[in-house]
């Protein structure tokens, strides 16, 4: 008979450290904000049992400086924060976009603008995860809405990110981050775990940033040998600062190409009782949770009614909502913002189609009973 797998009452940011450490992070640096903390608390404690590094920088933007170079150097690295860190963060982030650097970096929701409510949910930095930084890119987001998904979502956020050398947000809000739940830890290997791609070339043949079919390039560590430029500038496939315009237009093709021509592969919903609904909600994070529940108490008074759970924020699974949504009437959009998701559902949507929104930003929670008094009113 199997060993039963170990099970344990855990937090979601400590749910957030395991899951790095499972996916292999060594290296961590950031800045202590509410309602991050315990992530960086965590990797202050368990990365030396594993031979990692923790280092608390002075603030966010050397933080993410930090990641960055960890990561060139050869470790998986990580930093946690909330908006305003991630306000401070994006700078460096959209180095990380230019010079193809794997991190992964944790927000954990409050509300804001400004200082805003450091113990209050949002959902209110969903669009900054997308356009955070400046100039073209496309981003890659992920989104849990329990303890167990913030340990799956966490690991498939590092894979993203060596997968397609990329920084990935993992967009945690305040009540998944604070809640405790009990759940069942991850064998080693249970999970499969990538790494970056290693050049195989003698390094005097290493072109580093050379147009491969999937766009995305060998990465070696510093001090393996291989000698190359690093620069936030539009640089040529030698790392090397270009005004070309055969060159730049190249570049940032890549950029894009390497994540969009893969969505199959990104994308990640949760998908209940969508076979026959006639309505459908579609939320992530905390409010997913609540939308399931009210779309369990629907079905039982006899409203056809389904669920979408987004886990794949960015880029936004455009063709898989087009189709779950196709036979539906009516779609409701719920979110802990002024309404951010809701734009990108009425996009791929066609336009006469029926769609809703419920929003909450006052710092609570949105309830079942909200979402089904907003179904009552639709119906």
């Amino acid at each position: 008979m199997a060993a039963q797998k170990q099970r344990r009452l855990m937090q979601g940011n400590a749910a957030c450290v395991h899951g790095a450490i499972y996916a292999g992070l060594r290296f961590y640096a950031g800045y202590p904000i509410t309602p991050s903390t315990e992530v960086a608390e965590g990797c202050s404690r368990e990365l030396p049992k594993v031979g990692g590094r923790f280092i608390q920088m002075e603030d966010e933007i050397a933080s993410i400086a930090a990641v960055v170079g960890a990561s060139i150097s050869g470790l998986k690295a990580m930093t946690a924060t909330s908006g305003p860190g991630f306000s401070l963060m994006v700078e460096n982030i959209g180095y990380a976009y230019m010079t193809e650097t794997p991190c992964v970096v944790v927000n954990v929701q409050r509300g804001g603008p400004s200082t805003g409510l450091p113990t209050k949910v949002s959902q209110s930095d969903t669009m900054q995860a997308r356009w955070g930084t400046h100039g073209d890119y496309t981003a890659i987001a992920v989104a849990p809405s329990s303890i167990a998904d913030t340990i799956t979502e966490t690991i498939r956020a590092f894979n993203l990110a060596e997968r397609f050398r990329t920084p990935v947000t993992v967009l945690l809000d305040e009540v998944i981050g604070h809640m405790r739940e009990m759940v069942a830890l991850p064998e080693p290997g249970e999970i499969p775990v990538i790494n970056r791609v290693k050049p195989t070339v003698p390094p005097d043949q290493f072109v580093p940033f050379e147009m491969t079919p999937n766009c995305v390039s060998p990465m070696p560590a510093y001090g393996e040998g291989y000698r190359y430029n690093v620069t936030g500038l539009t640089h040529d496939t030698m790392g090397f600062s270009t005004n070309r315009a055969d060159e730049i237009a190249p570049k940032l093709d890549k950029l894009r190409n390497k994540i969009e021509r893969y969505t199959d592969e990104i994308d990640k919903l949760r998908v209940s009782m969508m076979d026959d609904a006639e309505i459908a909600f579609i939320a992530y994070g905390t409010v997913a949770r609540t939308a399931m529940q009210a779309a369990a108490i629907a079905r039982e008074a006899g409203v056809k009614v389904g669920n979408i759970q987004l886990y794949t924020i960015w880029p936004f699974p455009d063709k898989k909502i087009a189709e779950l949504c196709a036979r539906c009437k009516k779609v409701i959009v719920g979110e802990l913002n002024m309404g951010q998701i809701v734009h990108e559902v009425k996009r791929v949507l066609p336009h006469d189609k029926e769609i809703h929104t419920i929003q909450r930003y006052d710092g609570e929670i949105l309830t079942p009973q909200q979402l089904l008094q907003k179904l009552d009113e639709v119906l």
